[in-house]
């Protein structure tokens, strides 16, 4: 973004007179070499550098596995929600990666997102850390983070065979009103799609009330990246996109497990990559946020399977209860 643009919090100003320096371009820091994980926690297919395997999954999941996924997805709320507590203005993501990584050895987990095979290389860390612009998949490095940013932690674990799959966006310090009520919105959002993911809608259901409910507000929805089919596999063949997408005419079906995590921008939805052939960020480094949960279809609506013990740690984490 230039000095003289409009800047992208909607002020009116210009982002030289804004928000030019509170931390508005994210510039990517040293990155340390991936850490191990101890022989004795079971491991994905791409561990060590294999590669990720995949089969014909049931989308529909027997009570067998949706137990374990309960387990794994309080496992990975729990964490994720003491991650956030770390959040603070000069604390570094790299600091935040390794109690990600600590906090799943700890949980006889496999931070799942570690050695993830990518076009360029391997995913090199334990969490995802989205700072600012970045719309997903940040890597976690050295930059401090600093008074006003808004960062985004994402967490899986694979433990007892399956994938739990979440993430949140947290405040470091006093963070300024437009980002403030785009993280709103977007939790907001993610609270939309769940209620659409009732047995017998379409699966694009849940793109259509997101989109609706953020460009309503003059927020922009990132057509890049989706939910996913989640169980056994980290990702299955089941897309849920957070736009409407005609051709997502699959019917949700009791038993299904997937994810809903929409990315919710203060301008363009429009993503570029960084040459890590991870990192996205919005084209015009305008602000963006994500929540995500993983979930289970009832008979009745929606279970979430990645709600934390303890809810009030993050004050917007309020989706604690069936979407019926």
């Amino acid at each position: 973004m230039k000095a003289n643009d409009p800047c992208w919090c909607g002020s009116g100003k210009k982002f030289k007179r804004c928000h030019r320096n509170v931390g508005a371009t994210v510039q990517q820091g040293v990155i340390s070499p991936m850490r191990t994980v101890p022989d004795t926690i079971a491991k994905p297919t791409w561990a060590d550098g294999g590669d990720v395997e995949r089969w014909d999954e049931p989308r529909v999941k027997s009570p067998e596995i949706l137990e374990r996924m309960r387990r794994t997805g309080r496992e990975a709320a729990d964490l994720l929600a003491y991650l956030g507590t770390l959040c603070q203005p000069g604390a570094t993501t790299e600091e935040i990666d390794i109690a990600c990584h600590q906090g799943a050895i700890e949980r006889n987990s496999y931070p799942s997102p570690l050695g993830y095979p990518g076009p360029v290389s391997p995913f090199p860390k334990s969490i995802c850390s989205s700072v600012n612009e970045v719309i997903c998949h940040g890597i976690p490095d050295d930059r401090p983070l600093v008074e006003g940013d808004i960062v985004n932690l994402d967490v899986t674990l694979f433990k007892e065979g399956v994938h739990g799959d979440t993430n949140a966006t947290f405040l470091v310090g006093d963070v300024d009103e437009a980002s403030r009520q785009l993280v709103q919105v977007t939790r907001d959002c993610l609270e939309k799609g769940i209620e659409a993911a009732k047995p017998g809608n379409q699966i694009n259901a849940i793109g259509r009330a997101i989109q609706t409910y953020a460009e309503d507000r003059g927020y922009g929805v990132v057509r890049d990246f989706v939910g996913h089919g989640i169980g056994e596999q980290f990702h299955t063949d089941l897309q849920i996109s957070h736009y409407f997408h005609p051709r997502l005419t699959d019917v949700i079906e009791p038993g299904m497990t997937f994810t809903i995590e929409p990315m919710i921008t203060m301008g363009s939805w429009r993503a570029q990559m960084w040459n890590d052939g991870w990192t996205a960020v919005t084209t015009d480094l305008s602000r963006t946020a994500q929540f995500e949960h993983t979930l289970v279809i009832n008979d009745d609506g929606a279970e979430i399977l990645t709600t934390p013990s303890d809810t009030s740690i993050h004050p917007f984490w309020a989706l604690t209860t069936v979407a019926g």
